[in-house]
């Protein structure tokens, strides 16, 4: 089975193939250049550097969200279309469930967090038992305050992975009482391999959504609509 995968949910843009148990390649910038400028450029240049037929893919993943509002359109825009355009079957994928993904085999608790301004992260808790991934709290955005009141009530060794990170790094570190740890360079931040390996398990799991119906999932308002509600309560 062969899945592409997309991620375009925060500053990182990357693209990926993966077949069966095998990454055939995968497309990484972490720059500030607009998705928009990137995205398909990238996909184009996977496809000419493996001499892949986009018919001869099974389905595509992409991180569905919560991150970037912005960078969330774009991906799945970018998925909607060729997905349609293929006539293939799409794999929304949780951003921080492909965070914690990238830290397969982790004998720690696994915290996901992306910078959601205001104090606040996008984030969500898991762990590794038998070669499986666990979600022991689901995705949501909160204060970084409650966030570290809830896994120091876990009493366990964590690991973070995710734009968060030199965010809150100290304030982790200050406030977190049990063994603080950060994913390194290379697995620290979104991968399209890693959407694509889960996609690849969700297909097998009957998850899949035709391009039509696939859609990004927000957890909260973007800040445009928050200021335009505000305006409109003064009026």
């Amino acid at each position: 089975m062969k899945i592409l995968g997309f991620d375009s949910s925060g500053m990182v843009a990357s693209v990926a193939i993966v077949e069966d148990d095998i990454l055939v390649a995968e497309y990484s910038v972490n720059y500030k250049k607009t998705h928009s400028q990137t995205l398909l450029p990238m996909f184009d240049e996977v496809v000419r550097m493996t001499e892949l037929d986009p018919e001869s893919i099974d389905a595509i993943a992409v991180a569905a969200g919560p991150g970037s509002f912005t960078g969330l359109r774009i991906g799945m825009s970018t998925v909607k279309g060729l997905g349609l355009a293929l006539d293939k079957p799409v794999i929304a994928v949780p951003t921080c469930h492909a965070l914690a993904f990238n830290l397969w085999g982790s004998d720690k608790l696994i915290c996901p967090i992306l910078d959601a301004r205001r104090s606040q992260v996008y984030t969500a808790l898991y762990e590794f038992e038998n070669g499986e991934m666990i979600t022991l709290k689901e995705q949501e955005a909160m204060d970084i305050g409650d966030l570290t009141d809830i896994i120091n009530t876990m009493e366990r060794d964590v690991i973070f992975v995710g734009d968060g990170i030199p965010v809150f790094k100290e304030r982790i570190k200050e406030n977190v009482i049990k063994n603080v740890s950060f994913a390194p360079a290379h697995l620290n931040r979104q991968r399209a391999g890693s959407v694509a390996a889960l996609g690849l398990i969700y297909m097998k799991e009957g998850k899949a959504e035709s391009a039509d119906d696939v859609k990004p999932v927000y957890l909260r308002k973007s800040q445009a609509e928050r200021e335009r509600e505000e305006k409109d309560g003064r009026r």
